[in-house]
């Protein structure tokens, strides 16, 4: 095992004297470790005195950890600049093909890029991070429980992994380093608006959403070192010298993908849509058994939260409750606002929404959107319990008519998007990363659009004029 770890720390060492080497890129990243620290002190003191005006403690308190978040991240963005030239850089500078020619595994040499990409910025935050809390401690400032301080760390982490192993890639995919530096601005951004996110949650004190958000930000880089091992290949670098956009490829071959030859709809429906389907199945299993958590944690979360909640109430809240869980709502004036292109609609952009979250983030966030759904259905399970209603004969008049034709297209449809999150991280020789993103994108374009839309316009039907009339003759 320590045999085949030494050609990656000779990879590393390698990277480590270029960079320490280069002005350019150690004098940036001085200024940020000992400078940024100190215009943050002064933002904090000029906050810390406007505050105490008006007692905001809450804030004062949150504040030296808001601060820490973001020094963390500036010498990430900094340093990825190192990253997104691991590879492209080398191609230009003329010195990768002594490189891809050495004994080493592909995993080897990847790695040795990674961990150089990934330490070098840790280094920095942690130092800038550390000067921060020595002036902080001199000053009149809230400094930070521990638990916190151990999820600011483990943020700033996460946060350059999974900067870092998104650049790698890109340096990966990419013919110049002018390409790479244009694309870095589809790392900074959304990590950007995942730390507003964050921000947000720590203000509000809530840890355990906190621990949440570094556990789905580890997934997703784990998930990028993936992929790019997957579609790592040398000759790949030395061949292509340009990149251009073949608009005409493109669609050519995402039409052959999604016809597969057909010459009609029955045997597109037989053959290719048969084709697919079998390749999806395992996912299908899959999201078939996260279904069944997600209902039981939904009801869970209700039967725990609104009991301790109702526990808790007055009996001035509680009179409140009780009168309106009496107020059933009006079925009869429901019926006719809900129509069939409303509820089709719905549910079909329901569907797209879990495929687009899923496409960028390897299938988590729509794996996330899918559950949250699913554990609707036990929420409201458990909610009519608590209110004493037989939850059965509602669930069996106003879910299950249309419930059994909509829950399978989101089940099918949702198991399509893992299935092309499973599919990017696995390795595919012979093709490049361009083809089977297509290849995947016909996949699932035939699934939503020959088996999830009928099954959700169906149920869109049946939701629309037969639900109503069965839930208000259980009602009655």
């Amino acid at each position: 095992m320590f045999s085949k770890l030494k050609p990656v720390w000779l990879v590393a060492g390698r990277e480590l004297k270029d960079q320490f080497r280069d002005w350019r890129v150690l004098t940036p990243m001085v200024i940020l470790i000992f400078c940024f620290p100190v215009l943050m002190n002064e933002f904090a003191k000029q906050t810390v005195d406007f505050l105490n005006q008006y007692n905001a403690n809450l804030i004062l308190e949150r504040l030296v950890p808001f601060s820490i978040m973001i020094i963390g991240f500036f010498p990430i963005t900094i340093s990825l600049v190192v990253a997104l030239e691991a590879f492209v850089g080398e191609k230009e500078r003329g010195t990768i093909e002594p490189m891809l020619s050495a004994p080493l595994d592909n995993w080897q040499l990847y790695f040795g890029k990674l961990l150089v990409g990934v330490v070098t910025p840790l280094v920095a935050s942690y130092l800038s991070i550390a000067f921060y809390l020595v002036m902080v401690s001199r000053q009149n400032l809230v400094m930070p429980p521990f638990i916190t301080m151990l999820q600011l760390i483990l943020l700033t982490t996460a946060h350059a992994t999974l900067m870092v192993s998104a650049a790698i890639v890109i340096s990966v995919q990419s013919t110049s380093v002018k390409a790479a530096n244009l694309l870095a601005s589809f790392i900074v951004i959304p990590v950007a608006i995942l730390m507003q996110g964050e921000a947000v949650m720590l203000f509000w004190g809530n840890e355990q959403v906190l621990w949440l958000a570094i556990a789905g930000v580890m997934i997703i880089s784990l998930l990028l070192i993936r992929v790019g091992i997957a579609h790592f290949q040398r000759e790949y670098l030395l061949g292509r010298e340009i990149d251009s956009f073949n608009l005409r490829w493109i669609l050519r071959t995402f039409w052959r993908n999604f016809t597969g030859g057909a010459r009609s709809v029955g045997e597109w429906y037989r053959r290719v849509l048969g084709s697919a389907m079998r390749r999806v199945a395992p996912a299908i299993l899959a999201v078939a058994l996260v279904a069944g958590v997600s209902l039981w944690m939904g009801y869970d979360w209700v039967m725990v939260n609104v009991t301790e909640m109702i526990e808790n109430a007055s009996p001035e809240n509680l009179e409140k409750i009780a009168s309106r869980a009496r107020e059933l709502p009006d079925l009869s004036s429901l019926q006719g606002g809900v129509n069939f292109p409303f509820l089709f609609l719905n549910n079909t952009r329901a569907v797209a929404l879990i495929f687009f979250a899923g496409i960028f983030s390897f299938s988590v966030l729509g794996v996330l959107l899918y559950m949250i759904n699913i554990s609707l259905i036990g929420g409201v399970f458990a909610l009519l319990q608590l209110l004493g209603i037989q939850p059965w004969p509602i669930f069996l008049a106003g879910v299950a008519p249309h419930g059994i034709f909509e829950i399978p297209a989101l089940m099918i449809g949702s198991a399509a998007m893992l299935y092309i999150g499973v599919s990017i991280v696995t390795p595919q020789t012979g093709k490049s990363m361009g083809e089977v993103i297509l290849e995947l994108l016909a996949d699932w374009t035939k699934i939503f659009l020959g088996l999830v839309v009928p099954l959700l316009a169906i149920a869109a039907v049946i939701e629309a004029y037969i639900t109503p009339s069965l839930l208000m003759n259980v009602l009655k």
